[in-house]
């Protein structure tokens, strides 16, 4: 699960954003302004925040049942940390912030206060992608060594 998240990351973030914000380079009779290019990749990452939500809980419960059973790790409940805590700034904070300013039209868009959050928003999303390999990582290693 945390290997297809980080592939679903990667995906979005190094593919479908790219070929999204740039239809002009692709297509022949098709533009898509950059605000509608963001409407369509705000719906995506919305969709796609609704796996991440599932991810964080799945990685709480896992996590707990392995701390509660004396097996901790400080790598491991570092990483477990920050994919839930990126998880969820990423689908409650950042992605409903982008997807409610975006409603108020293509001026709210151009604002700083919509760069800001943007910004955060990216760097957040590459901090979970980390933090999602090193938990993949420091688990499999774990398990080597049982």
């Amino acid at each position: 699960m945390l290997s297809a998240t980080f592939g679903g990351v990667m995906v979005l973030g190094a593919i479908v954003a790219p070929v999204v914000f740039n239809t002009d380079k692709i297509t022949i009779d098709l533009l898509i302004n950059h605000y509608n290019a963001g409407i369509i990749m705000g719906e995506i990452f919305h969709r796609f925040s609704y796996w991440v939500y599932f991810v964080a809980l799945s990685v709480v419960i896992y996590e707990s049942a392995w701390y509660k059973m004396g097996q901790r790790d400080a790598i491991a409940f570092g990483a477990s940390f920050a994919v839930v805590f990126t998880s969820l700034m990423f689908s409650a904070v950042y992605s409903p912030k982008i997807l409610a300013m975006q409603e108020l039209g293509m001026e709210a868009t151009k604002s700083d206060t919509f760069n800001n959050i943007h910004i955060a928003s990216e760097i957040d999303f590459k901090i979970l992608a980390v933090a999602l390999i090193v938990l993949f990582v420091r688990r499999l290693m774990l398990l080597r060594l049982k």
